[in-house]
């Protein structure tokens, strides 16, 4: 075979594949022409209904923080009826009212026939005033301690519920009565506003009220939120729940860390009154003079005031607020 009808050996298959190729290529493309088509619109349907949607939802999103973080600084100084409720105690403000009217009388007797009447007066108002109070404060600490120690494995229970497709609401009651106290009162709580119409939005938000924690806010304001402008609850409450045990992780670091700065703030603060003590044990005749004489009274008054301010400052140094 020559050169010559190599030639036209190659140009004919050359034009026999171009015809092939011309005839085939429409129904190769058209599919994916199609589907080209139907993408590019598809996209442009979703820019142009996507920043409607969007403006809604965040507008519902605002709404909502903006309502929720009002009410939490409603929150910051709550009467007396919110906190003898955080601190789990069923009575009225009139009850305890008349209980700290009568732990100062009492404490106040008490004092007048062991010490001087002067005496006997600042322990009627510690007795009326300081130790009810504190008694409150220290019960509801406790109380929110337990609180958030539980939380979590609630919000868990919860996040496991609906994602096998429990309804909220019976999620709520598995918490009721499988978890610890006071998450159990607190989510019976819940079940019982319900029950009487009150929406899961209000009810959690009066979660919050009862409490006045920072971790029952964020769970108000994810349910809130997920009961106005919806999505995916059990990935929400997820990352809530996690969210809490990091909290609580660095709660525990901060305390540890802290532990050595508290105790030279207690031997700093008590060392004054031990060696006052030792001293007087020792020669009371020597340090009575502070109490008995004019100078000694100006002396140890100031000696107190600087010592509180002393431990006022250092109690606020080493506590942080989560």
């Amino acid at each position: 075979m020559d050169a010559k009808q190599i030639a036209i050996f190659a140009l004919a298959a050359l034009a026999a594949g171009g015809g092939v190729y011309v005839l085939a290529y429409p129904w190769l493309t058209d599919d994916r022409a199609e589907k080209r088509q139907k993408s590019i619109f598809d996209a442009g349907a979703r820019i142009a209904i996507n920043p409607r949607e969007t403006a809604l939802r965040r507008g519902q999103v605002a709404d909502s923080l903006k309502e929720l973080e009002k009410r939490q600084k409603n929150l910051r100084n709550p009467p007396l009826s919110v906190r003898i409720e955080q601190a789990g105690l069923r009575m009225t403000a009139t009850k305890f009212y008349l209980f700290s009217l009568v732990t100062g009388l009492v404490l106040g007797l008490v004092l007048l026939f062991t010490a001087s009447p002067y005496v006997a007066l600042a322990g009627a108002f510690v007795g009326a005033l300081g130790l009810p109070r504190w008694t409150i404060g220290y019960m509801k600490k406790r109380r929110q301690a337990l609180f958030i120690k539980e939380f979590p494995n609630a919000i868990d229970i919860i996040v496991r519920g609906v994602k096998s497709g429990l309804p909220l609401g019976d999620c709520f009651r598995i918490v009721a009565s499988e978890s610890q106290e006071p998450v159990k009162s607190e989510f019976r709580s819940l079940i019982e506003m319900q029950a009487v119409g009150v929406t899961i939005g209000e009810s959690v938000d009066r979660l919050y009220q009862r409490l006045g924690l920072s971790e029952a806010n964020f769970f108000a304001i994810v349910i809130t939120i997920q009961s106005k402008s919806g999505g995916n609850l059990s990935e929400a409450l997820g990352n809530l729940s996690n969210v809490l045990r990091e909290r609580a992780k660095m709660k525990g670091k901060i305390q540890a860390m802290s532990m050595e700065a508290k105790s030279s703030a207690w031997i700093i603060g008590s060392l004054p009154v031990v060696v006052g003590s030792l001293v007087y044990i020792v020669s009371p005749d020597y340090i009575s003079l502070l109490w008995t004489e004019p100078a000694g009274k100006i002396m140890m008054g100031c000696a107190v005031l600087w010592m509180t301010c002393g431990v006022l400052t250092m109690k606020k140094m080493i506590n942080f607020d989560f």
